[in-house]
């Protein structure tokens, strides 16, 4: 866990607690002086102190055996049939980056199973919601619908291009949290802004 939450972070996993539910989510390595958002509190969400080869302290059926790291290097997908050789998935801060910097590598090193989810970058809620459709749902990568560097308009002028992959909706539009279009189009205006 990097230090402190941005905005971006605070929206992507209030969003995975709603998607997986608070007994199902945690956030390991936690830094000792970091400032748990209130909101996070609010949620329910759990959190620790231990990094992922620690968990067993916190999570007595922990078993690094039965942990799959979604690692965008890995050499095989992630798919239907994997559902029951896993108990646990590490994500977080692992996917999302732009460009990526490969600070799945740090988990690697530790031996845990790795999986990919497809070629395209996504931010860690798409990345969490790939894996419950997969899981839950049975459903291959292949047949997950897609949207692949979305460009989102805000007016009819304004607009940027998202550097990742999302789950499209019914009305094909990609799956992000709760107020992150605002968010974007909040940091959109700060950066034109700090042009003029």
């Amino acid at each position: 866990m990097e230090e402190g939450f941005s905005d971006w972070v605070k929206l992507e996993y209030l969003q995975i607690v709603r998607d997986v539910g608070q007994e199902n989510f945690i956030i390991s390595s936690i830094p000792p002086n970091a400032q748990i958002p209130q909101e996070f509190k609010d949620a329910g969400i759990q959190y620790t102190d231990k990094d992922i080869t620690e968990l067993q302290a916190v999570l007595p059926d922990f078993e690094k055996s039965r942990v799959c790291l979604l690692d965008p290097s890995a050499k095989e997908e992630f798919c239907p049939e994997d559902r029951d050789k896993f108990d646990y998935f590490a994500f977080g801060g692992i996917l999302g980056d732009d460009p990526p910097r490969d600070r799945t590598g740090e988990l690697r090193k530790h031996g845990f199973i790795g999986r990919r989810l497809g070629p395209v970058q996504m931010t860690t809620d798409t990345a969490v919601r790939v894996t419950k459709i997969i899981c839950d749902e049975q459903r291959p990568l292949e047949a997950i619908d897609f949207l692949d560097h979305p460009e989102l308009k805000f007016s009819r002028y304004e607009s940027t291009q998202m550097p990742f992959r999302y789950v499209k909706n019914d009305k094909g539009e990609p799956i992000m949290p709760a107020g992150m279009l605002d968010l974007i189009k909040k940091d959109t205006e700060k950066s034109l802004d700090d042009l003029l």
